[in-house]
């Protein structure tokens, strides 16, 4: 499915691909139930998606954030759907990654557009890397898998993919990209959303980048990182721009002073 250029711009000439939302009045304005909605979802979720928050390790990291969005800190929404990969069609099914592998799962507007192919090709560039880390990353975008295909099967000069090493799965029906809270209602596609999934399937992680704003993997890769550290160290916490291999710190008033006198 390709789209013109024209199709995506703003009435505003200085913004590209920024989504207009129209704010109704306050005396319309109502406020939903999201502890209900969160509840039906987590209720319909299969059991293999549930976590045991007994145990200790899990106790001090695990957020139930069932008051309000975003969903960091809850049980990722599962999903069903074809996707293209090695330029076949396949089936993808989040909950099959759950006990097994973390998740990167990146959320872009278009196929056949413009700033799409370069995080879709730097994350398939990277591959290994995340692999590395006992991670898979899944691309999402409301188009068909037959538009999907013929993006893979185009050339990467002529603004194409080629073969990617990872999964670009099919959203024409909306739903997921509805479920993780990144739909443009009236333009129907989705902004940049980028969620880490650990392996007990709780979204650790979440950004979401304005239409024309591309993302960096170096910063994903960097955040997983210090997630998959905190989870092997419950007991210890990553400060701002943690990499591996340097200092982390313990969460404790007298304690994190050795962190602090060592910077």
């Amino acid at each position: 499915m390709t789209c013109s250029a024209s199709s995506l711009l703003s009435p505003n000439p200085n913004i590209l691909f920024s989504p207009k939302f129209t704010s109704p009045p306050l005396s319309s304005l109502s406020i939903p139930n999201v502890s209900n909605s969160l509840h039906k979802l987590r209720t319909s979720l299969p059991l293999s998606l549930s976590i045991n928050r007994s145990s200790p390790s899990r106790r001090s990291f695990v957020v139930k954030a069932s008051s309000e969005l975003p969903l960091v800190g809850n049980i990722a929404p599962n999903f069903e759907a074809e996707a293209v990969f090695d330029q076949e069609f396949i089936k993808v099914k989040l909950s099959e990654y759950i006990g097994k592998k973390y998740v990167v799962l990146f959320f872009y507007p278009l196929d056949f557009t413009f700033v799409c192919p370069t995080e879709i090709t730097a994350f398939s560039d990277r591959h290994a890397e995340f692999e590395e880390l006992n991670t898979e990353i899944l691309g999402v975008s409301v188009d068909s898998v037959f538009s999907h295909l013929a993006w893979v099967q185009t050339d990467r000069k002529s603004g194409g993919l080629g073969d990617l090493n990872y999964p670009l799965v099919s959203d024409v029906t909306k739903s997921i990209s509805k479920s993780y809270g990144v739909l443009i209602p009236d333009q129907g596609i989705a902004l940049r959303g980028l969620f880490i999934i650990d392996k007990e399937g709780v979204i650790q992680h979440s950004t979401i980048n304005n239409l024309a704003i591309g993302r960096s993997v170096d910063e994903t890769k960097r955040t997983l990182q210090a997630l998959q550290y905190v989870q092997e160290n419950p007991d210890e916490v990553c400060p701002a721009g943690w990499k591996p291999g340097e200092k982390s710190m313990k969460p404790d008033p007298k304690l994190s002073k050795e962190y602090f006198s060592a910077v």
